[in-house]
This record gives C-alpha cells, sequence and structure tokens, in this order.
C-alpha cells in the first residue's frame, strides 16, 4: 500500500499550478465573484482542451481519461489553493459523480461526454430550503404522467445553478428518492442567484413548477448512488480546503518572516511561533486524512464512508482555523477588503458548511460505526 504521489501525479500538480497560476491570480479571482456567471469561459474550454481537466476521472468509453480519484484529488488541492473561480466542483465533484454513480449507463453515454469535452456545465440539486443534506429532507415531488416526468418543489443552495445546462435533481417519487436530468432552460425553470458570503462559488435558489424532466436509472432506487456522490464529493471538497489551508500558512509564514516590528520579524515572536506551529500540524494532518479518503475513493474501497466523512470534518475545521490565524498573523491589513486573507476565509467558512459540517460529519460517522 503506498500512499505517495506518483511522478506522473506530480507533474500533473505541476502542470496545473502553472496554469492556475496564470489563470486564477488573486485580480482574476476578485473580478470573477463580482460578475453574475462567476468564472472565465475562456479558461473552462481550456482547462478541457489544454488540460483534460474536465475529462480526468470519466471512464474512457463515455470520453474521459479514465483516471483513478487520486489524480482528481491533485486537481482540487491546487484549485483550493487558487481560490479558482469555475463550474468544476459543480461539475465533476457532484454531477459527474451522480452520473457515475447511477447504474445508468445510457444516462452516462448521454451526459458524460459532455462534460468530458467541457461543453457541459452541470451541477447537483439536492438541498431544499432546510439547507439539510440527509435524504430524509428531500421533499421535492416527481409527477408522472404517462412516460414523462415533472418535478414542482423548490432546491437551494444549488451550486451554479444559475449558469449549468445540465441539472441533476433529487426528487421523491410514489416509490421512494429518484434522480432525474433538467436542462438549464427547461420551461417551468426559475433561477434566482443567491447573494452569499463566499462569491468565489456561486449559488442558486431554483423553482419547478411541472418542469419536464428525464428519470435517470430506477424510479426510488436513486438512494444508494446519490449517498456514495456526496461521500465522493466530500473527499473532493477535503482535497479544496487542503489546498486553502497550505496557502493560508504558507501567506502567514511569508509576512512573519518580512514583517518588521521592534526592529525583528515578528515571526521570531514566540507567540507568532506556536500559532504558524500548531497550523502546520493542522494542515499536515489535513493532508493525510483528505489523502487517505483519496485512495479510499479510488480503490472504492469499503472505508470511504467513515474516511470520507473523517476528512471532510477534519479539514473544515482545519481550513477555517488556519484561514482565522493568517488573518490574526497579519494583523490590521488581514481585516482589509483589499487583502486576500478574508477571500481564503470566506471560502473556509462556507466550504465547512457545504455537504454539511463537521459535527454532521461526526454524527456520520458515529453511525457508521455503531457509537
Amino acid at each position: 500500500m503506498n500512499f505517495a504521489f506518483n511522478e506522473e501525479q506530480d507533474e500533473l500538480r505541476r502542470m496545473v499550478s502553472r496554469f492556475l497560476e496564470e489563470k486564477s491570480p488573486e485580480t482574476e479571482v476578485r473580478r470573477l465573484m463580482a460578475t453574475q456567471d462567476g468564472y472565465d469561459s475562456a479558461v473552462w474550454s481550456q482547462m478541457a482542451e489544454q488540460l483534460g481537466l474536465q475529462s480526468l476521472a470519466i471512464p474512457e468509453e463515455f470520453g474521459g481519461a479514465g483516471y483513478s480519484y487520486v489524480e482528481l484529488i491533485v486537481v482540487f488541492e491546487e484549485m483550493g489553493a487558487a481560490l479558482l473561480c469555475a463550474p468544476y466542483f459543480s461539475t465533476i465533484a457532484l454531477a459527474a459523480n451522480a452520473l457515475l454513480t447511477s447504474g445508468d449507463d445510457a444516462a452516462k453515454a448521454a451526459y458524460l461526454p459532455g462534460i468530458a469535452a467541457g461543453e457541459t456545465i452541470a451541477t447537483l440539486a439536492y438541498t431544499e430550503d432546510s439547507g439539510r443534506w440527509t435524504i430524509a429532507d428531500i421533499a421535492m415531488e416527481a409527477t408522472k404522467a404517462g412516460d414523462s416526468w415533472t418535478l414542482s418543489g423548490v432546491k437551494n443552495y444549488v451550486i451554479d445553478g444559475s449558469t449549468a445546462n445540465l441539472i441533476l435533481v433529487v426528487a421523491r417519487t410514489e416509490n421512494g428518492v429518484s434522480l432525474f436530468a433538467v436542462d438549464g432552460d427547461a420551461a417551468g425553470l426559475s433561477k434566482e442567484a443567491l447573494n452569499t458570503m463566499d462569491q468565489t462559488r456561486k449559488q442558486s435558489r431554483l423553482e419547478f413548477a411541472s418542469t419536464p424532466a428525464t428519470l435517470i436509472g430506477t424510479e426510488g432506487g436513486a438512494a444508494d448512488g446519490i449517498i456514495k456522490t456526496l461521500q465522493l464529493a466530500a473527499v473532493a471538497l477535503a482535497a479544496e480546503q487542503v489546498g486553502g489551508a497550505q496557502r493560508c500558512l504558507d501567506n502567514a509564514v511569508d509576512y512573519a518572516k518580512n514583517r518588521i516590528q521592534f526592529g525583528r520579524p515578528i515571526g521570531s515572536f514566540q507567540a507568532i511561533k506556536h500559532k504558524c506551529a500548531d497550523m502546520l500540524l493542522e494542515v499536515e494532518s489535513a493532508k493525510s486524512a483528505a489523502y487517505y479518503a483519496g485512495w479510499a475513493a479510488a480503490e472504492d474501497n469499503d472505508e470511504l464512508p467513515v474516511v470520507s466523512s473523517l476528512a471532510k470534518s477534519y479539514c473544515s475545521d482545519a481550513y477555517f482555523h488556519t484561514a482565522s490565524e493568517n488573518i490574526q498573523i497579519h494583523g490590521g491589513i488581514g481585516f482589509t477588503w483589499e487583502h486576500h486573507a478574508h477571500l481564503y476565509f470566506k471560502r473556509a467558512k462556507s466550504s465547512e458548511l457545504l455537504l454539511g459540517d463537521p459535527a454532521y460529519h461526526r454524527e456520520l460517522i458515529a453511525d457508521q460505526l455503531g457509537i
């Protein structure tokens, strides 16, 4: 069992890092977060055509490159470090995984090639106004008339819901929880962009009024696939959080080395040393949790339900604490709008809540272990 990245994976990291350094500097992040769509379509196309990032972990039979989840978490880690403004998490971590776990080969053949080519922006509409992530909280109704389905209800906090041209919706039928595909411009679908704290990741509220939909998989048989999708997405999010936490640590240490106070770098003061040491411990521990979860996802290991929640809960806490300490070490300038520290702080907070907060995931771990 080897948890070290191989040479090819290290080269993938360097390639993605160089690309994001050019395409996602702080100035570009600030520009895109102020726009309605929240991403650059030209960069999105380059990610697909030049780097093949959208196709990375999609099987070759569906137009992908057929790499494993380990390669995917490398990409997510670098994207988290750069605060990339793009619908990558919604399209790959949520929608693509929902299709791959659906057991519907026809749906995979219909939708995955477009995702792999960068032509389709997709998302998963799961949570409703309650904001809770349990299957029991799914209330949206799907109605069948002949061979056709329609959806009625509300989905809230949908990542990239306003820009996605493919929306996978979790709804209830008479036989249970089911998964449906809805066109982004379908009749009866209205979209409202949400004014959220973290504008680097756009969210929307979607209302469905007898909106036509296509059933994916079997009616009432989507629960297991959706649960696994959320586990895989939690692993991807944990990798993102690791990347953001590492960048906060790097920024804090660099500032501590260069900021002179009382004739000395502030990094020479014991209080700052302790903060940086604690941050390093948390970041390295978060990496261990995220990388192990990535291995479990790649191997489709039985440990995935436990380690995905472990990674999400620990990495959420580590990222938020590291982002907070980064601001503290920077002092007064760290609180200003002009400084980048608050961008990571807001992403850390929103990521902490996305897919369920740490307390929720610790409850899932306890249930899995029978505690």
